[in-house]
């Protein structure tokens, strides 16, 4: 009985600090319905601690649902149930709550026979200042081969072979080159560093083809004038989020920054006397300093004194839905985007990816136009190589027209 105390405990002091963090009275009413309704449950069933295997007994029992884990999709009754336990159980772990999206799939339990190098492998992720990002983009990778390798029958990375390597490879036949040139990457480093290590006798990098993908294959995506003002247009600023969305989108179309570093901004970012934003770019880890514009000084400032909620955090930019709490770093601002652009009745090819990075062409189109010199370009949208800029004069079709030759001046 104490122990079940000793939890009813740790649910006020969970209760309390959402309190603080700003949930919605009703929601906290039900949060504290499930946490009533679990006690009872641990205490009609004889369980002392609570610990995930207990928290989902008791979402299958309030809802008929049985789920293996807390991650995947539930429907509306059930997530009433796992929000609050998860929560809970989180808060027993790590001492605090915050926003989070529960996983789609079950976190990743290495096979045995790999562990070493994984971990050994997931340390030089941060020796090499990999961002997060590309970590959880390359690990999908990783993660698929070991399964794959485990469901092979293979135990040890010894007995990895080329024909091994070949027949995963096979998986990706019908997979685009560029998804299958990504796949070649993290494998020929992972492969690489299991020889470096020790971990295997030979190279196996060496026996993976190579896949030509021309890095100016492809023609950005970039908006016109017009659409650009509507979709501005379609944001609603007497609205809170609406404020906070439209100078999100603002920034981008006149600034170009990345969603990564909108993400990261801080409001120590903002120089209000030198009217300059000043930040270190979470891809390049380059420090940028870039103008703060009149019209988006204005938007940041109506945002932050009528539309902004009242929380801790020391971003820019908030979530609008208690914890009021910086966004994760999987935020994409996808789903904001594409409301807008429905609202302004915009249209755009269906072969295209449409997202918040083609505003940043956009802006590269627009300096194109006006003459801005490659360099000055580069500069401002942050990139550390020229030649990545250079991708984007490909979406300038009145200066390429003006450099193409007329084949009767040509002299053969």
């Amino acid at each position: 009985m104490g122990e079940l105390l000793d939890l009813k405990q740790i649910m006020d002091q969970v209760l309390l600090l959402q309190e603080r963090q700003g949930y919605a009275l009703t929601t906290l009413k039900v949060h504290r319905g499930v946490y009533n309704g679990l006690l009872r449950f641990m205490q009609s069933n004889n369980y002392a601690t609570l610990n995930e295997e207990v928290g989902l007994e008791y979402v299958r029992n309030r809802t008929g649902t049985s789920m293996d884990g807390f991650y995947g999709r539930g429907d509306r009754k059930t997530n009433i149930f796992m929000k609050p336990v998860q929560n809970l159980l989180v808060f027993m772990k790590t001492g605090n709550i915050s926003f989070y999206v529960r996983s789609k799939i079950s976190d990743f339990q290495c096979p045995e026979g790999f562990n070493e190098e994984y971990l050994l492998f997931q340390d030089s992720y941060e020796e090499r200042y990999y961002a997060r990002s590309t970590i959880v983009s390359n690990n999908n990778v990783l993660h698929k081969l070991l399964h794959f390798l485990n469901d092979e029958s293979i135990k040890s990375s010894l007995d990895i072979t080329p024909s091994v390597v070949t027949k995963f490879l096979g998986n990706y036949n019908t997979a685009k080159p560029k998804y299958v040139s990504t796949i070649l990457y993290v494998m020929r480093n992972y492969l690489f560093f299991l020889y470096q290590q020790g971990f295997t006798k030979e190279d196996l990098s060496k026996s993976l083809p190579r896949v030509r993908t021309m890095r100016n294959a492809f023609i950005p995506y970039s908006w016109n004038t017009e659409d650009v003002k509507k979709l501005l247009g379609a944001v609603d600023r007497a609205d809170p989020k609406g404020k906070r969305d439209y100078a999100i989108l603002l920034i981008v179309v006149r600034l170009g920054l990345r969603v990564s570093d909108l993400r990261g901004l801080r409001l120590s970012n903002l120089n209000w006397s030198r009217k300059t934003i000043s930040i270190s770019m979470q891809k390049t880890k380059r420090p940028i300093e870039l103008p703060l514009l009149e019209d988006i000084g204005w938007a940041i400032i109506d945002y932050l004194k009528n539309g902004r909620p009242q929380t801790p955090s020391d971003r820019v930019f908030v979530r609008h839905r208690a914890p009021f709490d910086a966004f994760g770093e999987n935020e994409s601002f996808h789903r904001e985007l594409h409301r807008y652009m429905v609202k302004a009745g915009l249209n755009t090819p269906l072969d295209v990816h449409c997202g918040l990075h083609s505003l940043r062409s956009t802006l590269a189109k627009k300096m194109l136009e006006s003459n801005a010199t490659l360099p000055v370009i580069s500069e401002t949208l942050g990139h550390q190589n020229i030649n990545t800029t250079s991708i984007y004069l490909k979406i300038d079709l009145v200066g390429l027209r003006r450099c193409a030759l007329d084949p009767d001046e040509v002299d053969l």
